[in-house]
């Protein structure tokens, strides 16, 4: 959490420094040039940004219209709404940023890469892995590496294998299955 502020902290006082250093340094570049480029980015930033908003809504109410779920296209809401934000920001570094989110080609692999580092693990760690698919398989969750208790459930004789959860049988399958014991339910109607 530290890093990210700090980078939040960073990014305005690179946008300052990168400003005065613009305006001072370069004998093209007066003052008054410097804040017109920054309202001119802002103003081109601010357009393309509400373009790619309203081909992103298009997007998503055909996705919807179709029964799909439109999770790429909320993410790049989301990154167009932070996009606005780093435009409307003065300076140079939150125009790039923003240029970076409003960008359709760039945008794309921002994307695929913050759906794998930090919105799928948040997802997962909130549903408990049913996201992605990592879900607990064998035995009963929070039973550890110790496996069924020597007694067996409710205090019977262990019945079960020794292993624990997430170990494999002799046989490939999970620990806590036992495939001679095994039920087969058909739920289907018979005429007979």
């Amino acid at each position: 959490m530290l890093r990210v502020i700090a980078v939040l902290l960073l990014i305005p006082l690179l946008d300052a420094l990168l400003l005065v250093v613009a305006a001072t340094q370069f004998d093209t570049l007066s003052a008054a040039v410097v804040v017109l480029l920054v309202v001119v980015t802002a103003l081109v930033g601010m357009l393309l940004v509400r373009a790619e908003g309203r081909h992103t809504l298009r997007r998503i109410q055909e996705k919807l219209a179709t029964g799909e779920v439109p999770t790429d296209e909320l993410v790049d809401g989301g990154f167009l709404v932070a996009a606005g934000a780093f435009f409307l920001t003065p300076g140079f570094v939150t125009d790039l940023l923003g240029l970076l989110l409003a960008l359709p080609i760039t945008r794309a692999p921002i994307r695929m890469a913050a759906k794998r580092w930090i919105i799928t693990p948040y997802l997962d760690a909130k549903a408990q892995g049913f996201v992605s698919g990592n879900v607990y398989v064998g035995g009963f969750p929070g039973q550890g590496d110790a496996g069924p208790s020597p007694s067996g459930p409710a205090g019977g004789p262990d019945t079960g294998p020794s292993d624990g959860p997430g170990t494999a049988g002799s046989d490939g399958s999970p620990s806590g299955f036992d495939h001679d014991n095994a039920t087969d339910i058909d739920f289907e109607e018979r005429d007979e």
